[in-house]
This record gives structure tokens, sequence and C-alpha cells, in this order.
């Protein structure tokens, strides 16, 4: 990297002496980064940013070979096969990840759906004389936790599926991690335990836990703690502009998606979204629902649709 000669010898990633500043000067790349007297600090800091440029590139490099390699769509058929082998008891847990309104819980509802389990959040699914213990069933807890909410559920849906929906609370709470740790382990029994005060409650001390547990959240999957990665398998759906719109477009051509309009409909507000889309405050699915609604029931709708969108 070291070239000590002046200005008119320079290489690209050197260090070179010019005598007419009396300095040493890094060059990164043909552009000039660092002058100082201190030849040491010089080469530090070309080291450093020539290091990091690599590093850089190439971390990009890899997410575009991955992006290719494992599209939106393909990513979300990845989250059915997951939640099946959840679902079989093949694996105890799974965490889903990406920004909400791109169809998540959707996924893992009508996945969990079509390998014959009931959605036991859904009173009309209660059946009386039939102990939950013995159903093929699931619960979606939504919203804030605590810790000894967090354990209570395992206790009382114990050997279902717990769809643990945003809610990120438990995900944080060092309390809740550590009961998580034990539902979540792969190894032997999964014992429980709550040593502190339970007052009145009827909540055992300890359990064996022999449910499974689906998290969906829109957390980065960087800051989920390392215990939940470890024992579980994880699906990261975080998208770009165009592959929401990608995935949206493969969601609005299913015909389950707002049966009640035609696909014609859809598809230009479908379009709508793609032209103006640099300018859409959110796009997701909520607002290709309400994009669609706006062209079915407007004839001069485009206008209409765009303000909604930009404004």
């Amino acid at each position: 990297m070291m070239n000590d000669n002046v200005k008119g010898s320079v290489v690209r990633n050197s260090v070179y002496f010019d005598s007419v500043l009396d300095k040493w000067i890094g060059n990164v790349n043909g552009k000039i980064v660092k002058r100082s007297k201190n030849r040491s600090y010089v080469e530090q800091k070309v080291s450093e940013l020539t290091d990091n440029k690599i590093t850089f590139e190439s971390a990009v490099k890899k997410q575009t070979e991955r992006d290719v390699r494992f599209g939106i769509n393909t990513r979300f058929s990845f989250v059915e096969k997951l939640v099946t082998m959840v679902a079989a008891g093949v694996q105890p847990s799974a965490v889903i990840t990406g920004e909400g309104g791109l169809g998540k819980t959707y996924t893992v509802t009508k996945t969990l759906e079509s390998n014959g389990f009931k959605d036991m959040s859904d009173l009309e699914n209660f059946q009386v004389g039939i102990s939950i213990s013995v159903r093929k069933c699931f619960v979606t807890v939504k919203g804030y936790s605590t810790a000894k909410g967090l354990y209570r559920t395992l206790f009382e849906n114990n050997r279902s599926v717990i769809v643990f929906d945003d809610c990120d609370a438990v995900l944080k709470d060092p309390v809740a991690l550590n009961i998580l740790k034990s539902a979540l382990d792969s190894y032997g029994k999964r014992i429980i335990s709550w040593n502190a005060d339970m007052r009145d409650d009827d909540l055992p001390r300890s359990f064996s836990f022999e449910g499974r547990v689906i998290f969906i959240s829109n957390m980065d999957q960087n800051k989920i703690d390392q215990a939940i990665h470890s024992r579980s398998m994880m699906i990261d759906l975080s998208m770009t502009k165009e592959q929401k719109i990608e995935r949206m477009e493969h969601i609005a051509m299913s015909d389950e998606f707002l049966p009640e309009y035609d696909k014609v409909c859809k598809l230009d507000a479908l379009n709508l979204i793609r032209e103006i889309s640099d300018d859409c405050k959110e796009i997701s699915l909520r607002t290709l629902i309400s994009v669609t609604k706006i062209r079915a029931n407007n004839k001069d709708w485009n206008d209409l649709a765009t303000y909604m969108l930009t404004a």
C-alpha cells in the first residue's frame, strides 16, 4: 500500500509523502482522504476505509445475489413450509419478521388452517365438552404482554400453537425472554418456571410446555435476542419498494383477495400504485384495498385515488 513519492506518482489505495506539503497523504480510489505528518495514522485510516469499502461492497453483492435467488414470493412460500413444520411439531418455534401490511399474519393463519388447525381466538370455533389439549388449534395474541401474562398464555394454551402477532414486548423484556428460552428449547422436556410471588393466582410454579410458538414481528431481525435466534427458525420478509409491489401483484391475482371485485379493478389499482410509488405515503395491502374500492365505485377514480395515496 506504500508509495513514498510525490503526487505525480500516486496509485489507488496508497500512502505517499508530499514534499511540497511536507505531509503524508492517504489516497483511496483516486481520492485524497487524509493528510498528516504522522505516517502511521494515515496508513491506519487508509486501511480502515479500504477494508470497510470491501466489506460493504461484499455485503451488497451478497444481499443482491440472495434477493435474486430468494425473491419475496419465494420467501413467503418458505413461511408456509416453516409454519407447517411448527404445526406438525417438527420445530417448536418460528419467527417471521418484516414490516407490516403485506400479508405475514394472513400467510401464517391460512397455513395453519390449511393444516387443519382451528383458530380458537374465534369463539365460534369453541365446542363444549372437547378439551383444547386434544384438538388441533391455535390462538393469536396481539399487542402488549407482560412476562407474567406470557407465562399465563403459555400455561393456558399448552399443546396448542400460539401466534404472537406484533407482541414485541415479550421479545424485549428480560424476564419474558428467560421464560421463552425454556419454552422454545429443542432438547428434552421444556419445563417453564415462575418463582416470583403468585399471590392468589391459580397458576402453578412450573409446568411442562408441549406447545409451539410463532412470532410475527415488525422488528428488525438483527434486534431480536440471540436466545430466540438460536432456538427458532427465522424468515425475514423485509422488502424494497419494488418487492412490495411484486408481492401485491401476486396477492391481487389470488381468488381469495377481495373476491367481490373483479381482477380488472385490482390490476388498475396496482398499476396506479406502481406508477406513483415514489410519491406514495405508504405501500401495503391496505393501500391496494383502498385504491381497488375507489376504482370499483367511481367513474373518475384516478385523481381521487392519487390524492388519497399522496396527500
